[in-house]
């Protein structure tokens, strides 16, 4: 038992000892390495089972303090003898109540005469210990009789002390667990282990007293460890001493023999009293030391608010048994998370760490299965409240080194020459100028990100070469606050830049890591509509009585020049292509109520309406090149959403009027159930007699313009047309994809280009225009 305990313990002290080595210390002992250590969560949830122990381990000692009183000066049952103090449960209670208020005393009184009663207390338990040694040399051998208290009182039975024996030794040196004569129950080795380890267990009232050592780097690695040593060997002599001198019923059944051998019986009843008295007070004054710590640091608000308001005292923290929270701390230290963690202590590892942990929770659940559960279960609870109920703490997490660390291998396993296009999925980068006026788009975007990486790009337009440092960081906190608040999973990439177009560039070049980059640029759309603040109407914000971020620049006024030109925005356009990044623009996503759209009870369900032929080119008709099937892809990845499963895809066919679309609609329906999509096909009419119909390509003032072949080469007169045809759809959609075309090869014409995507959107509502480089789809496993 001694071996597998002190083994426990001794691999638990190496963990003491790089914690203790690895920076400054204060005041909470072992609660403040864990949590230091660990982070606020893990740190938390162990102080407060901390504290219940230290409480139920005052409990147990006073409770040892009265048994031992009782069997010194309690009246036997039958009521004989010359004893004064009554014996029943109700007397007991009173008595360890009293005890309890005397420990109770002393500890208000404060640290100093705490302090001065362990001092004289260790004297008197050093002398009593060198008195029992001494006592198993100078006793002759004599008989004990031993009155076996549930049996009747005149029955006696006789043990004894033979002196030094080998016949004595060798009788003790086999197990034999009997009766316990204090409760008639049969012992075995978990119970009796239960005992003897929580006696070994005080190493850790040295590490505790953090808070008052001068140098406690220094002195909590040299103290522990000689602690344990002696102790290890104290605890053997004894044992050793014992079954070489005293007969097994001795020792079974007269749990005080040491009096009986005694040269001085009544100082070894002074030592059991003073030593269980100590262990009491330790543990009281150290339950309210970690209660302090525990609401100093601020972890459970204002549930503990009364006890971190006393700063008069600073007592040492007592023992306990956070034991397998240290050894998961100093695990934690040994892996590579951190160049910091640089302890001077050498001698531990991640191996010696998690043999400590799984000692320990061996020997928890060998004890007492149903008791280790339910701490295990409760420390769990706590552990999940801390983490989401608790404020933050400048401590450190010990889980964000954890993820980093975990991150960055899979990152480097994360192959993209082993891409498949059964497992693409999108990865957005979301140009926002201002999120003021953007939050329903953010939104909207994190729903099509099928878990895929999502970055939240911003462009400042300064010169850091003028500039005294970088004012990208003060803005940080606030983009990350508006991801928190909003509720969405995106990562915040910002970069300064001489244009908007630079810095577009910068991000889809930089933005990402390894296998996880963007590969779908998304944009507002450009026109002339007036900037709203859609943050200050957002339900994230409107429901709770918060500010609106600070951070954030107001919108810019509708009569303000806009940061960017039409040439400009398309460029972004052509850049994103050329660089094979797949486009999305939203046009008017702001006016898009989606828990309006998607929790009404009126039937039918909101639609999404899907076009996946290009408008603006009159001759093509196909839906199976890579743009369409892209932008097909992006509708059932919105529709696979969460929030927007019930809306119903409804998919369109473009066929000249009078036209029998039958043949270019049975293969259009072979390609959704190829691709494991269910959508409504419904037929458009592209022309009606008499309206308008593909013209010569002629501007405004009916000069003739030459768009090259992979432009639009249609006239604004048609693209009206066509942006009726989509108005004219009915019901009215959630939000519409249409099909973007490249941008024209010639510069020049990236201002026509831009106003024909207005005509084909204006007044459509909530719209998402669709270019897709990407092939997305497959029809084989």
């Amino acid at each position: 038992m001694f071996a597998v305990a002190y083994f426990i313990i001794g691999m638990t002290v190496l963990s003491v000892c790089a914690i203790a080595t690895n920076g400054a210390l204060d005041a909470g002992g072992a609660y403040y390495m864990i949590s230091r250590a660990l982070g606020p969560e893990f740190g938390g949830s162990i102080g407060i089972m901390f504290f219940l122990a230290n409480v139920c381990g005052s409990a147990l000692y006073v409770l040892g303090l009265v048994e031992a009183v009782v069997d010194s000066f309690g009246i036997p049952p039958a009521g004989t003898g010359v004893h004064v103090l009554p014996q029943s449960y109700w007397y007991e209670l009173l008595y360890g109540t009293i005890l309890l208020a005397l420990c109770l005393v002393v500890c208000l009184v404060g640290a100093s005469i705490y302090a001065k009663a362990t001092f004289l207390i260790f004297l008197i338990v050093a002398g009593v210990l060198g008195t029992i040694l001494v006592s198993f040399f100078a006793t002759r051998p004599l008989g004990v009789p031993i009155r076996m208290p549930h049996l009747n009182s005149s029955e006696t039975e006789n043990g004894n002390f033979t002196g030094f024996s080998l016949a004595t030794l060798r009788e003790n040196l086999g197990g034999g667990y009997g009766v316990d004569y204090t409760t008639g129950q049969m012992m075995s080795f978990s119970s009796v282990f239960a005992v003897m380890f929580n006696g070994c267990t005080g190493i850790m009232a040295g590490s505790n007293m953090s808070g008052d050592l001068k140098r406690p780097s220094y002195s909590i690695p040299r103290g522990t460890i000689s602690a344990v040593l002696f102790t290890y060997l104290v605890y053997n002599l004894l044992a050793f001493l014992m079954c070489a001198t005293c007969s097994r019923t001795l020792l079974q059944k007269d749990y005080g023999f040491l009096r009986d051998i005694s040269i001085f019986p009544p100082l070894v009843t002074v030592g059991i009293y003073a030593a269980t008295l100590s262990a009491a007070m330790s543990n009281l004054i150290g339950a309210s030391r970690i209660l302090y710590a525990l609401a100093r640091d601020d972890l459970f608000g204002e549930c503990l608010e009364c006890a971190g308001t006393s700063q008069s005292w600073r007592p040492a923290l007592a023992p306990g048994n956070p034991l397998p929270g240290l050894g998961a701390a100093a695990g934690a230290q040994s892996m590579p998370l951190s160049p910091c963690s640089r302890p001077t202590f050498r001698y531990f590892s991640w191996h010696t760490c998690l043999l400590g942990i799984a000692g320990c929770c061996v020997m928890m659940f060998l004890i007492s299965p149903v008791s280790a559960s339910a701490s295990l279960g409760f420390l769990l609870l706590l552990l999940l409240a801390l983490h989401y109920l608790s404020p933050s703490s400048t401590w450190g997490y010990i889980s964000q080194a954890l993820i980093f660390h975990q991150v960055r291998k899979y990152l480097l396993m994360l192959d993209v020459r082993k891409d498949h296009v059964k497992f693409w999925r999108p990865q957005m980068l979301l140009m926002v100028q201002n999120p003021r006026g953007s939050p329903r788009l953010i939104d909207f975007v994190n729903d099509l990100k099928k878990s895929g990486l999502y970055v939240l790009g911003h462009v400042e337009l300064q010169d850091l070469d003028a500039l005294p440092s970088d004012p990208l960081q003060p803005q940080q906190d606030s983009w990350l606050g508006l991801v928190d608040k909003l509720n969405v999973k995106a990562f915040v990439s910002l970069t300064l830049a001489p244009s908007v177009r630079h810095g577009v560039r910068q991000l889809l070049f930089t933005s990402g890591l390894g296998g996880m980059r963007p590969n779908t640029l998304v944009l507002g759309f450009y026109d002339d509509a007036a900037p709203r603040d859609g943050l200050a109407q957002h339900p994230a914000f409107t429901s709770a009585r918060e500010e609106l971020p600070l951070g954030f620049p107001p919108l810019r006024a509708p009569a303000a020049p806009k940061l960017l030109s039409p040439r400009e925005y398309v460029g972004i356009v052509a850049d994103a292509l050329k660089m094979l990044r797949n486009v999305l623009l939203a046009r008017q996503l702001e006016s898009l109520d989606k828990a309006w759209e998607l929790r009404r009870a009126a039937s039918p369900p909101p639609t999404i309406h899907v076009w996946p032929v290009n408008l603006l080119r009159p001759d093509s008709a196909r839906y199976a090149d890579t743009c369409s099937l892209f932008l097909l892809q992006m509708a059932c990845v919105l529709n696979m959403a969460r929030a927007w499963r019930r809306a119903r895809l409804r998919l369109f066919l473009c066929v000249e009027a009078g036209a029998m679309p039958g043949a270019q609609e049975d293969k259009l329906r072979q390609l959704l159930k190829d691709l494991r999509i269910q959508a409504q096909i419904q037929l458009a009419q592209r022309g009606t007699p008499g309206g308008p119909a593909p013209a010569e390509d002629e501007d405004e003032e009916g000069a003739a313009v030459n768009f090259p072949a992979n432009a639009t080469q249609v006239s604004d007169e048609y693209v009206c047309a066509a942006n009726k045809m989509v108005l004219e759809q009915g019901p009215a959609p959630a939000v519409r994809f249409l099909y973007l075309p490249r941008p024209p090869a010639d510069t020049s014409l990236y201002p026509l280009y831009l106003r024909q995507l207005e005509l084909l959107t204006r007044g459509l509502g909530p719209t998402v225009l669709v270019h897709g480089v990407s092939a997305v789809t497959s029809t084989q496993l």
